[in-house]
């Protein structure tokens, strides 16, 4: 069974009761005219996350990333690199295959080395602090291999682009 975390409840909740967090939400003023919240289910979600992964996520953010930085004239010759660790419950058995990302154990920057992660770099403007570029990365890489290959690919992108 699939669980997506509940901020109200504090703890997680089954999926196929994503459909009741839109019920007493203005959905049509959230997502667009037309959308009701009995579209929202997790059949739905499921198809989305898979058109996603498929897409690539990496592509959707410096796609809407490029376009804030024109929208709002920002100057990306400055930025800042960081990771953070996302420690997980659960078993993940197909982490690592078909290009994946391994959810495994590695450094633990919460202190939960009981705990199995993945890790995300970030490069954000240094005008204005806007996320610029993201990749996610395996539980057990060390900043010192994942910053060189981001710097890498980042310039690969905003070169071309901006």
């Amino acid at each position: 069974m699939l669980y997506i975390y509940n901020h109200k409840l504090r703890r997680p909740s089954p999926l196929y009761i994503f459909k009741n967090f839109f019920e007493s939400k203005a959905v049509e003023n959230l997502l667009g005219e037309g959308i009701k919240a009995e579209y929202l289910n997790d059949d739905r979600l499921g198809r989305v996350l898979d058109k996603i992964y498929r897409f690539g996520l990496n592509r959707i953010f410096v796609a809407i990333a490029l376009a804030t930085v024109k929208k709002y004239e920002l100057t990306v010759n400055s930025n800042h690199l960081d990771s953070s660790s996302f420690h997980v419950h659960g078993d993940y058995p197909n982490s690592g295959e078909s290009g994946t990302i391994e959810i495994t154990y590695g450094y633990s920057r919460d202190h939960r080395p009981d705990l199995k992660q993945f890790l995300m770099n970030l490069i954000c403007t240094g005008d204005g602090d806007v996320p610029l570029w993201m990749k996610m990365g395996s539980g057990n890489d060390s900043d010192s291999k994942q910053f060189g290959r981001s710097m890498v690919e980042f310039k690969k992108h905003f070169s071309l682009k901006v």
